[in-house]
């Protein structure tokens, strides 16, 4: 069983995503609202995959990405974003990140999409 860490500072966003990849088999190893939360997170969990906000406080998504590529050049970071945030996107993708899923997600598409990037 895949385990993910998902980081978005929206408590309701991090439910929706919580029950969606535990319905579909996946195992939340956390749960972080923050770019530093996630990052200690990360490291104490060391999940499979990490589902990652792009606009966050203290610590934005891209500015999290890069930092936890220091930690782990191998990452799977899957971003989430709103419409109309195609520039940070594109700069995520730049960054490293694996694909993104915009908000508000559709749940066969999130699945497919996490199921296509790392399986089940």
């Amino acid at each position: 069983m895949k385990k993910v860490l998902i980081v978005d500072d929206a408590a309701f966003v991090r439910l929706a995503l919580r029950t969606m990849l535990e319905k579909n088999g996946y195992q939340i190893a956390a749960e972080a609202n923050d770019g530093n939360i996630a990052l200690r997170k990360y490291q104490e969990v060391r999940p499979d995959f990490v589902t990652l906000d792009i606009t966050m406080p203290n610590m934005d998504g891209i500015t999290t990405l890069k930092e936890l590529r220091k930690i782990d050049k191998d990452v799977v970071v899957i971003m989430v974003s709103s419409m109309g945030q195609e520039a940070m996107i594109k700069e995520a993708v730049l960054q490293g990140a694996k694909y993104f899923i915009v908000k508000p997600f559709k749940e066969d598409f999130v699945i497919q999409t996490i199921e296509k990037i790392v399986g089940r």
